[in-house]
């Protein structure tokens, strides 16, 4: 279930990145007393209580823009507003309620989108009793905060974390069959491998990188198995996305990775594995997804040499050396080859990692761990590892009682990883290991 996104907006110098900073506990965003200082947008994963969100820091809005660049700040908001699942509307108390105001707030209101009236600077007696006139503004009823000074922010968050729906924890059914997710640089593919495996022109195909800006999914039955698609525009490394909406079509990339079972990381056969492509590959590794690796474009290769396919497939191996177990294929979208072999393949990593084992069989797969290899004594002391029960899928995810869960260094962690996945069949999959306690 991908994280809900709220995003801070308000005319210029009202505070919107002090209130960021403070949410996020961390000092990321430049803030100062010069209006316009924050251009580029910044986002941060915030845990509040049981609840997580990603939360979205932007730009000074003003409607009416006198020159290009505060017409891109303006354009990034909207992007931000756009994909918000809630927005905190944040207005200064010193200034009052000012025109500026009035007409975000009108354009918000057209939104249609959940709204929290936040009026900051609210630091003293005075300043509370001027709050009251926002209430004119119309939205909601005014919550009162002072960012800088960290008072009122509970009462903020009482009102945003309600609105935005469930933790993570508590999430939905699972929708009938695989969802997959297509991700990968621009221009690779992507498109052209949607729409080779749906049959159908699903998606817009250009030679222009960065066509693609929104998550298109499309249901549809794969030899009578239900799948979903999931298109995404294409992911450039952060330093290269810039004051563009682009920034906010890698958000959506990464946010339908959240939501899918296996991500399909689309390379260029003629620019293998670059460091590009290992950084999208971590970030789904992060969200324990499936992953298979598709080369596209294989018809560009010069078939000269009949041993070019196990020349790339050693180069993936060597530069993805920290996911050795991602399946690698081979497309081309426009020649339609490849395209069943990568179906089947989605099938059986998804089937892996939906498969429940049996307690027997996975207790007795980790005493055959820990008979070939004991974990090492950490600073004079010893773990202990007591039982091993499955408590979910997708990932398979295993529940190890331990004496002292710091005692599991990352090189123990890694080997019983890699032991339960060659032992229980686990080829191709991503497994999750909680070291818990005994209680």
């Amino acid at each position: 279930m991908p994280l809900p996104l709220v995003a801070i907006v308000g005319r210029p110098n009202v505070g919107k990145s002090t209130l960021f900073n403070r949410l996020a506990n961390r000092r990321d965003a430049i803030v100062t007393d010069i209006p316009g200082t924050t251009r580029d947008r910044l986002l941060a994963e915030v845990a509040w209580n049981d609840s997580r969100f990603i939360l979205v820091d932007t730009g000074g809005l003003e409607p009416y823009p006198q020159d290009v660049l505060r017409d891109q700040v303006k354009a990034q908001v909207e992007a931000a507003v756009d994909q918000a699942d809630l927005i905190i509307f944040l207005v200064d108390v010193e200034d009052g309620v000012v025109p500026m105001d009035l007409e975000i707030a009108g354009w918000l209101r057209q939104r249609q989108k959940p709204l929290v009236l936040a009026v900051n600077k609210v630091d003293n007696q005075k300043r509370r009793a001027s709050a009251a006139e926002f209430e004119q503004i119309g939205l909601s009823e005014p919550v009162q905060i002072s960012a800088y000074h960290n008072l009122g922010i509970y009462d903020l968050m009482d009102q945003v974390v309600p609105t935005i729906g469930v933790s993570p924890e508590e999430t939905e059914d699972a929708p009938e069959g695989m969802s997959l997710s297509i991700v990968g640089r621009p221009n690779v593919g992507k498109s052209m491998l949607v729409n080779a495996i749906l049959g159908e022109e699903r998606a817009i195909v250009s030679e222009i990188p960065g066509t693609t800006r929104d998550a298109l999914d499309t249901p549809f039955l794969y030899e009578d198995k239900p799948v979903v698609l999931v298109d995404t525009a294409g992911i450039r490394r952060p330093g290269r996305i810039g004051r563009s909406i682009e920034f906010y079509s890698v958000l959506r990339a990464m946010r339908a990775v959240q939501r899918s079972d296996i991500a399909l990381l689309v390379m260029d056969a003629t620019e293998l594995a670059t460091a590009q492509d290992a950084h999208i590959l971590g970030d789904v590794w992060d969200e324990y997804k499936g992953i298979i690796v598709v080369v596209n474009k294989w018809d560009l290769v010069p078939k000269e040499d009949p041993g070019e396919r196990e020349i790339a497939v050693q180069t993936i191996r060597q530069r993805f050396h920290f996911m050795p177990y991602a399946p690698i294929t081979f497309t081309s979208a426009t020649m339609g080859q490849g395209l069943g072999e990568l179906m089947d393949l989605a099938f059986e990593v998804y089937g892996e990692r939906t498969r429940r084992v049996p307690a027997s069989r996975l207790n007795h797969a980790l005493m055959d761990a820990l008979g070939d290899h004991m974990p090492p004594a950490r600073k004079g002391k010893s773990l202990r590892i007591g039982d091993i029960r499955q408590v979910d899928i997708n990932p398979p995810t295993f529940l190890v009682k331990v004496n002292n869960p710091k005692l599991v260094h990352f090189s123990y962690h890694r080997y019983l990883e890699n032991r339960l996945r060659a032992t229980l069949g686990f080829t191709h999959t991503h497994l999750r290991l909680v070291f818990k306690g005994r209680m």
